[in-house]
């Protein structure tokens, strides 16, 4: 079955659940209303069917290729790029004056799952342009605004975010690459980066590279790091290309998935570059670019289950074996299994809880930004710093457990390659590892997120939930309910153990060892909100005759199918949030075997 764009499915999640109509009501996109929902949607649906789901798997044999000191991307990926950045694509979200549309965030990552689902080896190529867009619009100087911005908008140009060394890993304190001054106010780089993501290759004539350095007399650690951009060929004061900077790949990673995205590793030799943004403070700037890109990850594990859930779908049509339960017919459809039709209706749910948390995110940092009142603009950072680990985190852990779970209905099948099935696991895996592995998001969640603001974010989050729990009584009794509300109780009593274990500063290991249970948890109950709010909206319709009732009514049902199998677990995320850092502490290398 070739990758059907779920326009509608997306759609509703924008509008119904993550709230995109707040964000129109602000007045701060005035180019925005339904329509242009409606026709950036299905234009971006047609692309990535037509254009990038052809290219997936013949992407994923062939790879990128590295030789004599270039990378060339995988048949079809470079003539693929140049359409997609001739469509406008790269400039969604960008500033009017940097030649972008500039549309809100939510409506941009709705666009992108439909390129992440058909292709993610080529939606990371744009992706992390978007972040190094993001990055100079927020501080770079008018100079690098005016000479880089328009052709990365345009996506002449592509963006590379260059951040681990080998010895350093996800420690960014711990980077050597240094960065000289020259004496004319640029700098000459010095060091190897690798796991660089399209670092090098050949589908554009100029690749601008984001790179985290030390001054000479930087401090040590994190504290010491600076933010330099490097471009592949030196920018003339007329815009035209001059010769190459003295940096270019030494290699391209084997990797387990992705193989049609060239992870590179850089070398960096003297190279030309100018400082963006203030001495030392590259961390604090790279942060704007790995927010963007937490998230757009985020999207990335929705867009990798969607795809890998159409791949399952098709075959349990397809694949006859046993009796149906319910029809009685014999060598029926493996749908007519209870198991594999449970096992669908929760990749499902799932898919749909991760799309509308990572849609509602894009909607909080919009009303961030375009909120009518600074009070509003506070209320809706908060939400949006608090949900990035969130997306990031729970929704590529949704992208590798619904991928696991189409291989699982493959059967034998689902091990062999040739059927596709394994592409999409393969693929998947990365996504909890890089933009900060998700043990580092969960760390980010109850280090620094929960309690920057005294907790008020996730008490008024607690607060949503309840009311709209108490909107669910009228529309579901008994478990549906009952179960919501044991979630949200267990979210509430979670929260306020965290926020207790902060304030004493000798149980700094209860925290750490909490987080990753709590960030589930956390995951698991928005999700849950997410799809009662849905059923709720759905219900709405059904009454007043707006839309085709069985879909509808199927948003229903999916939320059950969520409440049954997923929030049914918090009371377990519960307990592992407060097992105590003691404990672990207990569970020595030699307890482990070592």
């Amino acid at each position: 079955m070739p990758y059907r764009a779920p326009v509608r499915d997306i759609a509703f999640s924008l509008t119904a659940v993550a709230g995109i109509e707040d964000v129109a009501a602000t007045g701060g996109f005035p180019d925005y209303d339904a329509d242009l929902l409606a026709a950036v949607l299905e234009a971006a649906g047609q692309f990535s069917e037509e254009v990038l789901a052809p290219l997936n798997r013949p992407g994923d044999l062939a790879g990128s290729k590295y030789a004599n000191g270039s990378v060339t991307a995988a048949p079809g990926f470079a003539d693929a790029y140049r359409q997609f950045a001739e469509g406008g694509w790269t400039g969604l979200t960008a500033s009017a004056h940097a030649g972008g549309q500039a549309l809100p965030k939510a409506l941009e990552l709705a666009a992108y799952e439909t390129v992440q689902s058909a292709n993610m080896a080529f939606a990371l190529c744009p992706m992390l342009s978007l972040a190094a867009i993001e990055a100079l619009e927020q501080v770079g100087t008018e100079h690098q605004k005016a000479t880089y911005l328009p052709k990365l908008v345009s996506g002449e140009w592509t963006g590379a975010m260059v951040l681990t060394e080998p010895g350093a890993g996800s420690d960014l304190g711990a980077l050597t690459a240094t960065a000289t001054p020259n004496g004319d106010g640029t700098y000459a780089l010095n060091g190897q980066k690798i796991f660089i993501t399209w670092g090098d290759h050949d589908a554009t004539d100029n690749i601008v590279h984001l790179v985290l350095a030390r001054l000479p007399d930087a401090p040590a650690g994190p504290k010491g790091i600076s933010l330099f951009l490097a471009s592949k060929f030196e920018v003339k004061d007329d815009g035209s290309l001059g010769g190459r900077n003295d940096f270019r790949p030494v290699g391209v990673e084997h990797k387990l998935g992705i193989h049609a995205s060239p992870t590179c590793v850089m070398s960096y030799e003297g190279a030309r570059a100018e400082l963006v943004g203030q001495p030392n403070q590259g961390l604090a700037h790279m942060f704007v670019m790995m927010n963007n890109a937490r998230l757009a990850v985020g999207v990335q594990g929705v867009g990798v289950a969607e795809g890998a859930y159409q791949h399952a779908l098709a075959y349990a049509l397809e694949r006859r074996q046993g009796r149906s339960i319910w029809t009685g017919e014999a060598n029926a459809p493996i749908i007519d299994h209870p198991d594999i039709r449970r096992t669908l209706a929760v990749m499902k749910s799932r898919i749909e809880a991760a799309r509308a948390i990572c849609f509602a995110t894009g909607v909080a940092a919009d009303l961030a930004q375009h909120a009518g009142s600074e009070d509003d603009r506070r209320k809706w950072k908060g939400r949006e710093d608090l949900f990035v680990p969130i997306a990031k985190a729970w929704s590529t852990d949704v992208g590798c457990d619904v991928a696991s779970m189409g291989v699982q209905i493959h059967g034998g099948m689902g091990f062999i390659e040739e059927t596709g099935a394994a592409q999409y696991y393969r693929d998947a895996r990365i996504t909890p590892i890089y933009e900060g592995t998700n043990g580092i998001q969960a760390m980010d969640l109850v280090g620094r997120k929960l309690s920057q603001d005294g907790g008020a974010s996730a008490k008024a989050l607690i607060a949503d939930m309840k009311a709209t729990l108490k909107d669910l009584s009228g529309l579901y009794a008994g478990k549906p309910v009952e179960r919501f509300a044991a979630a949200i109780e267990a979210v509430e009593d979670a929260t306020h153990w965290l926020l207790d274990a902060k304030a004493d500063a000798a149980r700094g290991a209860d925290v750490l060892a909490a987080a990753d249970a709590y960030l589930k948890l956390l995951g698991d109950v928005v999700g849950g909100w997410m799809l009662a709010k849905g059923a709720l909206a759905a219900k709405a319709r059904l009454d007043t005759g707006d839309g085709d009732p069985a879909w509808l009514k199927g948003k229903m049902d999916l939320y059950e199918v969520y409440a049954a199998n997923t929030l049914g677990h918090a009371s377990s995320r519960l307990a592992a949030v407060g097992q105590g850092g003691e404990l672990l502490s207990r569970i020595t290398p030699e307890v482990l075997g070592a």
